[in-house]
């Protein structure tokens, strides 16, 4: 009988010992849940109980980490998912100069980034330490196009720029400066601001003193609100536009009157409704705002959906990678990097992505709708 049982437990032990280990796939995720772009990291934090917890046969373990929208904390963050953590990918961090500051530590270990953040410069140029980057959201470019054709269907011919002292603004100045040049439009006043200023009444006025057709505002969140309330409350009753950064409904609720009339360019989020069912896009959109809403019983901001499409991307990459190396190694980290690059007509939330060795964006005019608020709300723009 004891033999008998013996045999029983050893035979358990070898079944056990022959079946394969289930493995986990670990990913890092850094949002700026507190601090001044909390409004664009508490979205991206809430997100991450919709990705998927299991990819093919691979369970997935999300490590989440809020780094007060603190460029420095970011870098920590990262370091620590790598180093303490042995992820294989990581999601943030929710700003843009937070995004740059950790671009250094991530290629030297190899591991792949889906950068939820506005700047281009993430990507672009693209480098030896950029290609381990990819990036959630629609390009600089891709926005400014749609703004400046509506600028000189406007008939704008002279526009204020003021915008966030960091990588967001400053890119979009670069970007906006050189299409304003081709299309003719002198930009008569150049501005900078901090994302955590209390006022921005200096720039403004001088702004208010070149006297512009128009004015564009280049930041992020709740940032993006206090440049145009100011204008307006100095008396500018010019056009006011504003960047896929304003894309979110405390941008309404913050400005009330006061950004009534502002056009942006951005995600097809906003305006679903007006949106024809044959946007591939569409469905995407509606399912994950309403998960969201389920989870949380609030719509999403559009900074959400950046998280939720980096997702939809490593659930496209991680069966590919895991035919080449196991979760966990080096080897895995690098197989899916080549599989995110790989990535070919993925349709997200808010557009559809073809990455390339030198697009690691891959959004086309598919990802970005003009847009006008009206009447405290958005609607797509005439």
């Amino acid at each position: 009988m004891k033999m008998k049982t013996m045999l029983m437990v050893l035979s358990g032990l070898f079944l056990t010992a022959s079946l394969p280990a289930h493995a986990q796939v670990r990913i890092g995720v850094v949002s700026s849940a507190t601090g001044p772009t909390a409004l664009v990291g508490i979205p991206q934090k809430n997100t991450v109980a919709l990705l998927p917890a299991k990819i093919g046969d691979l369970t997935v373990e999300y490590i989440a980490l809020d780094d007060a929208s603190d460029p420095t904390a970011s870098v920590t963050a990262v370091k620590k998912l790598i180093s303490e953590q042995n992820v294989d990918a990581i999601i943030g961090p929710s700003g843009s100069p937070n995004a740059m500051g950790v671009i250094q530590f991530i290629a030297e270990a190899g591991v792949p980034l889906l950068a939820p953040v506005g700047t281009a410069a993430v990507v672009t140029p693209m480098d030896d330490k950029k290609r381990w980057v990819f990036k959630t959201t629609q390009n600089d470019d891709i926005i400014a196009r749609a703004l400046m054709e509506h600028m000189v269907k406007s008939g704008v011919k002279t526009i204020g720029f003021i915008g966030v002292g960091d990588p967001y603004g400053e890119n979009w100045y670069k970007v906006f400066s050189a299409l304003a040049a081709a299309k003719g439009i002198q930009i008569t006043a150049n501005e900078r601001f901090q994302r955590q200023d209390a006022s921005v009444t200096g720039q403004s006025l001088k702004i208010l003193g070149a006297n512009p057709d128009a004015v564009l505002v280049a930041a992020a969140g709740g940032p993006a609100v206090l440049p145009q309330t100011t204008l307006r409350d100095q008396g500018y009753t010019g056009r006011i536009y504003q960047t896929h950064g304003a894309a979110l409904p405390d941008f309404l609720k913050l400005g009330g009157k006061k950004v009534e009339g502002t056009i942006l360019a951005a995600s097809l989020m906003l305006v679903l409704p007006e949106i024809a069912d044959s946007n591939p896009s569409k469905k995407v959109a509606t399912e994950y705002i309403a998960a969201y809403e389920k989870a949380y019983g609030s719509r999403p901001a559009t900074f959400g959906a950046n998280v939720y499409d980096a997702g939809l991307l490593l659930q496209q990459a991680i069966p590919l990678a895991a035919k080449t190396a196991k979760p966990g190694t080096k080897e895995f980290r690098a197989a899916l990097r080549d599989n995110l690059e790989r990535t070919t007509e993925l349709i997200g939330t808010q557009g559809v992505y073809n990455m390339t060795k030198d697009d690691h964006s891959g959004f086309d005019e598919r990802g970005r709708v003009l847009i006008a608020v009206k009447d405290g709300g958005w609607t797509l723009a005439k």
